[in-house]
């Protein structure tokens, strides 16, 4: 059942056994896995079906170095389906070396291993309809597929690690139908949660407040509270709920909101092959794409003391002219009619002179068969399909490729976010971002990049040519890397150094939650998604096991008599 809170009275209060806040790819997730699970489940989504400006306006706030992390209305979508409204769709797994205590990696190590969530990947792929949870050319493919660059034969590097594409899936519209039929669910739209109230011991959450941009307010009672709102957006909350807690609720050594972490990304480098290599999509048997990545071993990256990194062919830098494609130069053009991550990623914000521009028309005009063709193929299998083509892949005539890279961050505590002066439209404080790389994420990029550019050598495939003194520079070209907002929240095992414990529950309080990428203690090479859903399918069993356990007799504070 899907209701909007503008119908609702004044001053209503809903009960539930459990209440989900976000109704995002992790909100929507658990909400699925727990229809007819015998519980009653309501879920509080802030925006509505569509996208709405003034309800968009809520995610404002400020940030620190706008030349390092994008403004923090981009890449979160406040309406049903969160941000999986508008993301591309790329699904792939943290690897079990995520997991581990690393040395190198300063405050490394979660309190749980990749073991714990493989159970639930097959699940959320399916829910992501990023195809059978297989990442690996070997397990995913019946036939042989042609090496990504052949005669690259590495003890450092593989090449047979794949991620896998969503089409990409909107969560709201795809699952709609199966959250109005769904008999133990509710769904209410337009419920802006302002308000965490816990007990006056701090122990358990006693009700939550919820606000319509009308000024309608309704309260909430449930047995178990689950905020997934958002790596950002639960961590605001929690500190804006300061009635009971005066430093925010979960923050009573000063841990919520640190360790902010996304992704460092860049395009480096040119790469000269000897011969044709590939580095397009391979589509698996039942229609997912797929693609190979460059990625360093578990075990190169405790040699060496790397993050975990993985890089992509890319096409050859895109504002030189001299790579003789017209459909390169034509996408250089018409820079400012492509979407905002994608455009900046393609020409980093050069301004070309005239000259140079002409330059590209006439490569437009030349290379018009191949340019007229790649329109073709963006209308056919990206515009009207159903399951998307993921991204722009150009062929290189000459053989010649950049390194699009892809990197861990390393958790680090002065990276964080606060609480502003300013206030939204519901009187919620705004948060305040300063994201910040370290020396040492500069130091594992570069460190990759050798191994890389010496193996690409040895091998005789080619030779891997770029600057080192421009690492730096490139890898923090975009800043924090698209809407990776990761870490906020961590897991782990003592309140002195966590916000959650292995289960997601927040320290102390015995019916508080958290489900998102906020929780997780590192970041992965890999997108956050797919291990986000995994881990609040691992959260929604747990709390399915818990009410089946729990007396009879007992209330939402799973301790004091009803």
């Amino acid at each position: 059942m899907i209701i909007d809170a503008f119908d609702l009275p004044e001053g209503h209060v809903l009960a539930a056994d459990v209440c989900i806040v976000g109704g995002g790819a992790v909100g929507l997730s658990m909400a699925l896995h727990l229809i007819g699970s015998g519980l009653d489940v309501l879920l509080l989504e802030a925006g509505g079906l569509d996208v709405e400006t003034d309800t968009q306006a809520l995610y404002r706030g400020e940030v620190a170095d706008e030349t390092m992390h994008s403004p923090l209305d981009r890449y979160r979508e406040r309406r049903l389906g969160g941000s999986t409204t508008t993301w591309g769709g790329r699904s792939m797994p943290f690897d079990p070396i995520d997991f581990e205590v690393r040395d190198y990696m300063p405050h490394s190590g979660w309190p749980i291993g990749r073991e714990d969530l493989d159970p639930y990947f097959p699940e959320a792929n399916r829910l992501c309809e990023a195809g059978r949870f297989l990442y690996t050319v070997e397990e995913a493919f019946d036939t042989p597929r042609q090496p990504m660059m052949p005669g690259f034969d590495s003890a450092i590097f593989t090449t047979n690690t794949l991620e896998r594409f969503s089409c990409p899936t909107d969560f709201g519209r795809r699952y709609r139908h199966k959250l109005e039929a769904a008999r133990n669910l509710r769904v209410i739209l337009h419920a802006n949660v302002t308000a965490v109230g816990l007990n006056p011991e701090a122990t358990v959450v006693e009700r939550l407040t919820a606000r319509t941009l009308k000024g309608r307010q309704i309260g909430i009672r449930a047995r178990q509270v689950v905020l997934a709102n958002g790596g950002l957006e639960s961590t605001r909350l929690l500190l804006a709920s300061r009635d009971v807690m005066d430093k925010g609720i979960g923050n009573g050594h000063d841990i919520l909101g640190r360790y902010y972490m996304c992704h460092v990304a860049g395009t480096i480098g040119a790469i000269q092959f000897n011969r044709p290599v590939w580095n397009g999509y391979d589509i698996a048997d039942e229609g997912t794409y797929c693609r190979r990545r460059i990625a360093i071993r578990p075990d190169m990256q405790r040699r060496h003391r790397t993050g975990n990194i993985i890089a992509r062919l890319h096409h050859p830098r895109i504002t030189d002219p001299g790579h003789g494609s017209g459909v390169l130069s034509m996408l250089y053009l018409a820079r400012m009619f492509i979407p905002y991550e994608y455009g900046k990623r393609l020409h980093g914000g050069v301004k070309l002179g005239l000259g140079t521009q002409v330059r590209h028309a006439v490569n437009v005009v030349l290379d018009s068969p191949n340019t007229i063709g790649f329109l073709w193929h963006l209308l056919r299998d990206r515009r009207l399909a159903e399951r998307k083509f993921p991204s722009i892949i150009v062929r290189s005539k000459r053989h010649l490729h950049s390194l699009d890279f892809h990197a861990e961050q390393e958790p680090n505590p002065e990276s964080r976010v606060t609480l502003s002066d300013q206030r939204d439209a519901l009187g919620l404080p705004r948060l305040r971002v300063d994201w910040r790389y370290t020396r040492g994420d500069v130091e594992s990029v570069s460190r990759f990049l050798e191994l890389l550019a010496g193996e690409i050598a040895a091998t005789g495939v080619g030779r891997f040519e770029y600057d080192p003194e421009t690492v730096e520079r490139e890898m923090t070209r975009y800043g924090a890397y698209g809407g990776h907002h990761i870490g906020t929240a961590r897991m782990g095992v003592s309140p002195r150094t966590s916000v959650v414990d292995p289960d997601c529950r927040v320290h102390g309080i015995a019916n508080l939650y958290l489900a998102g990428p906020a929780v997780f203690p590192t970041s992965s090479q890999a997108n956050p998604t797919l291990t986000a859903i995994a881990l609040s399918l691992r959260l929604a069993a747990h709390l399915r096991r818990r009410a089946s356990a729990r007396p009879a007799g007992f209330d939402a504070t799973e301790g004091s008599p009803s």
